[in-house]
């Protein structure tokens, strides 16, 4: 069994997509990641140190989202995902990226794209 750290509805803007007005005007994006790991050692010392610090991965989250442009959410999904595998203590990661402001013509409630990615031989 896996523990989870979540964090969720980090919103930052960002200039993605393939219509030119969004990568002049940008938009907001919100990422939900949850990451897979052991936080028993973290319990036990309770030690910011032995733990993932997600206001640290917050940080790295908003640099990429507000980071060069892609043109699809997927490549931004990737790209997100791989900041938490960075993370040693992170076994796996499932990484979702909403486009609630998606330029779509009808009426909707968002779009995202969701990943599930993990570490060699630990997923």
């Amino acid at each position: 069994m896996r523990d989870r750290i979540e964090l969720r509805g980090l919103r930052a803007r960002g200039y993605h997509g393939v219509f030119d007005f969004e990568r002049r005007e940008g938009q907001d994006f919100v990422v939900d990641a949850v990451l897979y790991l052991d936080t028993a050692p973290a319990a036990a010392s309770d030690d910011v140190g032995d733990t993932v610090h997600y206001g640290l991965l917050a940080d790295r989250l908003v640099a990429v989202v507000t980071g060069e442009p892609v043109n699809l959410i997927e490549t931004l999904a990737e790209r997100l995902a791989e900041v938490c595998l960075a993370e040693s203590l992170v076994e796996g990661v499932e990484l979702t990226v909403h486009k609630p402001s998606a330029p779509i013509e009808h009426e909707f409630t968002d779009v995202a794209v969701t990943v599930t990615r993990g570490k060699r031989g630990q997923w």
